[in-house]
């Protein structure tokens, strides 16, 4: 053989195993970034469950029988008799 188709045959056996290695590495990084997209997703469904949750909270305590639950029990709150309104009128526009 001649030394060009040596030195040819050389780079292209360098060129494969480069290839080789990189293909290696490609997959095996695409395999990490899946396994870290499934962690997210998994996070993300729990994140979205607790939000929910709190949005049944968020609703429950702003309820206004809860309130005012709260206001009779806590302080001490009612509502007054017809003896106790007074209307206010304003003069004028």
């Amino acid at each position: 053989m001649k030394r060009g188709h040596l030195l040819l045959l050389l780079f292209l056996a360098i060129s494969v195993v480069t290839s080789a290695i990189a293909v290696v590495h490609s997959k095996y990084r695409s395999r990490e970034l899946f396994a870290e997209l499934k962690r997210l997703d998994r996070q993300a469904d729990r994140l979205d469950i607790e939000w929910n949750g709190l949005l049944i909270e968020h609703g429950t305590w702003g309820a206004p029988q809860r309130i005012e639950v709260e206001a009779r029990k806590r302080l001490k709150m009612r509502l007054p008799g017809a003896d106790e309104i007074v209307v206010i009128k304003r003069n004028g526009g």
